[in-house]
């Protein structure tokens, strides 16, 4: 009989919906056969949840970022002494989830494999009622976990980080249960790529340093004033600037005056992202854990710039303890900062060893082996 296997996720940013999209090709890819369904659980609710509990994100990122790290340190404390406000969130969600509630308890799934902790929390009540008894796998999408990611019954939790899976076991989870697998990316970045044939296919030349920078799938940020300190740079470069799904914003882009020294390609949405970032030597971002995993899988070097408090902060700080990364605390002194990096070959060599040896290209894969083969085990947990 086919397996069956369902992959859940929310659309809360770009990075959970990635993820589970990469679980969904891995699964597809190792076992044509199976039954595999991708859902966003924020398709299935009212238009008011689903656009508080996503938008609602998005806008606090922009705007109150601080705001969004102090919530995500409240909420990262132990259950007990925030037990009231679990109670209230879990209702306000089981009351606007009815219809994807409804669809768990009728429909039979051999796995669930959850990337985001949304539907995880909602499976986890609904076995601690009875109500179904479908074993679930929970993956995280940052390089340091959290506390709202825990939700028992969970079968087996998959982590970026030894440090991730640790910090699991603080808040009860047996390191049996945990593999530490890295963040799933899609299968693409696991392919052998030809630099020749990339740089032909792109229209660019090896001539000079590469520089890319991501706007981001929804192209937030401020992506003009960090194109514009780019362009600032005195040494000759290629500069490829993805501005994700944002007609306005690669518009505005295009417009701006571009100096003869650099060749620069300005681009909008683009599946060819693998392709970009083997050729990058620094992609200029915010460390949002798919982004990072695909540059670390990619080996190059990632400057940071805008992380956000919370979970993007804790991303740079693996990335910098790990020497894979250099930070640009202003947009003022990006110039000399990627300048600084370039000139320095030997340096930028040994950032890229270090984001080379991080990268976890096949992570989506090890998670679909796990779920096409449960409940005969996972990959062996954590030292």
């Amino acid at each position: 009989m086919a397996r069956r296997v369902l992959v859940l996720s929310a659309s809360v940013g770009a990075g959970h919906i990635r993820a589970a999209e990469a679980v969904e090709l891995a699964l597809r890819k190792l076992d044509p056969d199976a039954v595999v369904r991708n859902v966003d659980v924020l398709e299935m609710t009212n238009r008011t949840f689903r656009k508080f509990y996503g938008k609602a994100y998005l806008d606090l990122a922009n705007r109150a970022p601080h705001l969004l790290g102090f919530f995500y340190d409240l909420l990262d404390r132990p259950k007990g002494s925030k037990q009231q406000s679990d109670r209230l969130r879990l209702a306000i969600e089981k009351l606007n989830l009815r219809k994807f509630r409804k669809s768990l308890e009728e429909e039979p799934w051999d796995i669930i494999v959850n990337t985001h902790f949304l539907p995880a929390e909602i499976i986890a009540h609904l076995r601690d009622k009875g109500k179904i008894d479908t074993p679930q796998f929970t993956v995280t999408t940052d390089f340091e976990t959290h506390r709202l990611w825990v939700n028992q019954p969970c079968e087996h939790y998959f982590t970026a980080t030894t440090e991730g899976a640790r910090y699991l076991e603080h808040f009860g989870v047996p390191l049996a249960n945990v593999t530490v697998s890295g963040i799933p990316i899609h299968p693409t970045f696991c392919d052998a790529k030809s630099r020749g044939q990339c740089l032909e296919k792109h229209g660019l030349a090896n001539d000079r340093p590469i520089i890319l920078q991501m706007a981001g799938g929804f192209g937030v940020g401020p992506v003009e004033r960090l194109f514009g300190a780019i362009l600032g740079i005195a040494m000759p470069l290629q500069v490829i600037v993805v501005a994700g799904r944002n007609e306005k914003l690669k518009a505005e882009l295009d417009a701006i005056e571009k100096p003869a020294r650099h060749r620069v390609n300005v681009l909008g949405y683009t599946t060819a992202m693998d392709e970009l970032m083997s050729l990058a030597d620094v992609v200029v971002s915010k460390p949002g854990g798919l982004t990072t995993s695909e540059v670390l899988a990619s080996g190059a070097v990632l400057a940071i710039v805008n992380p956000i408090p919370g979970q993007e902060s804790r991303n740079s700080d693996f990335l910098l303890e790990n020497g894979a990364a250099i930070k640009i605390n202003n947009v003022a002194t990006l110039p000399f900062k990627l300048t600084e990096l370039l000139q320095d070959v030997s340096r930028l060599a040994a950032l890229k060893s270090s984001s080379r040896k991080l990268g976890r290209p096949q992570a989506a894969f090890d998670i679909a082996r796990a779920a096409l083969a449960w409940p005969n085990g996972p990959a062996p947990s954590p030292r």
